[in-house]
């Protein structure tokens, strides 16, 4: 028999029970798109995270106080003390090295703003100028952080844009005096960046220098110290020197975390992977439902040919052949149903990225190619015994019962 055959047949089959055949089809293209549709938005979510930390650089290094790795099993810990804490001496001890390029100490809480009786909770980071370039922030109006010696503690501010909306309204804040906690502080200027950075919404920040973010919380001790390399190069000597010195004046001490920017992105990678092929097999299971629908369907179509592959054998088509024309038809179901999900799939992700625009919600042609894979592997796996039963029947028998 010639393939062309073997086609003619399954859509003749197909044809003849046109309920039966659109109940699979949509069984299978629900299966597919969901797998398309879900892995797509999965991988864009994954390229939207990953976008949004390499914005900062790869070059950054992230001094955290105290070692994460042995934090648990320290004398120190079973006495109850803390790790000594990073201070602003401990920041201009590490700027000076050439592998450094830029440095920001980092200071991170919470207080409340007012002006003119409107008040509200706001998230407060203590920085320096450098903060503004290290996090990619950008500056709608006024200035920014003075650029000059971080213990200086000049009371001014920049405000997020929703927190300057908040208490100023239409008018414009720039120099006006605000109270900041339990000081007066002048505005110098109002972010125009949107997103997160450090973690918070940069909107409803509020940014001050260091040294007086340090008098309102009343801490000398740091969130964080970030520093940035002169070039990817450099980074292991980088690391080096940050350990020496904070060793050097932590009484041999090695008593920080480093993190960086490519260690931060490779992790989150790697998460957001398994998350999408999580994602991705569970959407598959419907495949593998599709499957035993379409095995089930396939022997009540047998039972109901009967006298059809009687005759067939009859006529000297032997078990292979018969077996090619029902494993045919229910390939020919998967492909199909396969490709009507594929559109549904890739239009379903086409709506997301214009509802959603940050979001590329494209599927990976991994994706595409592995549900038709898989849509064609259920057909034809879940063919092979209702195949094999139409195969073995008696043609005589097969005939008397039709």
């Amino acid at each position: 028999m010639r393939p062309w055959d073997a086609i003619g047949f399954s859509i003749g089959s197909l044809g003849g029970n046109r309920v039966r055949t659109l109940l699979m089809l949509l069984a299978m293209a629900i299966g597919v798109a969901a797998v398309v549709l879900l892995t797509g938005i999965g991988n864009g979510a994954r390229l939207y995270i990953v976008d949004q930390f390499a914005s900062l650089g790869t070059n950054l290094v992230i001094v955290i106080p105290g070692r994460a790795e042995t934090a648990g099993n320290t004398a120190a810990a079973l006495v109850g003390e803390t790790p000594r804490d990073l201070t602003l001496a401990d920041a201009r001890a590490l700027i000076r090295d050439e592998t450094v390029r830029r440095l920001t100490p980092v200071n991170i809480g919470e207080t409340h703003i007012s002006w003119r009786g409107r008040e509200r909770q706001v998230p407060l980071v203590g920085s320096t100028a450098p903060i503004l370039d290290i996090h990619h922030l950008r500056l709608d109006r006024g200035t920014f952080l003075p650029d000059e010696d971080m213990e200086i503690a000049r009371p001014v501010c920049v405000l997020g844009a929703k927190v300057h909306r908040e208490l100023f309204g239409r008018e414009n804040g720039l120099g006006e005096l605000v109270r900041l906690g339990g000081f007066r502080c002048r505005v110098i200027g109002v972010l125009g960046s949107e997103g997160r950075s450090l973690g918070l919404d940069t909107e409803e920040l509020v940014i001050v220098p260091v040294a007086f973010a340090q008098m309102l919380l009343n801490t000398e001790g740091l969130f964080r110290i970030l520093v940035e390399a002169r070039d990817l190069a450099v980074i292991e000597r980088l690391k080096t020197h940050i350990r020496t010195t904070i060793a050097k004046r932590h009484y041999g001490e090695e008593d920080v975390t480093l993190i960086t920017q490519d260690s931060v992105l490779a992790t989150f990678d790697k998460i957001l992977r398994v998350l999408t092929l999580t994602v991705a097999a569970i959407a598959g299971i419907s495949l593998v439902v599709a499957g035993i629908l379409i095995m089930n369907v396939m022997l009540m179509a047998v039972a109901q040919r009967t006298g059809e592959i009687g005759l067939i054998k009859a006529l000297g088509g032997g078990q292979m052949q018969i077996m090619v024309l029902i494993v045919t038809e229910a390939l020919l179901l998967s492909a199909l149903g396969g490709l009507i999900g594929l559109a549904v799939g890739v239009a379903g992700s086409w709506i997301t990225v214009q509802f959603y625009p940050a979001l590329n919600a494209t599927p990976p042609p991994w994706a595409i190619g592995a549900a038709l894979g898989t849509a064609l592997a259920t057909g034809l796996v879940f063919s092979l015994a209702p195949a094999r039963r139409a195969a073995r029947l008696d043609p005589i028998q097969a005939l008397a019962r039709r």
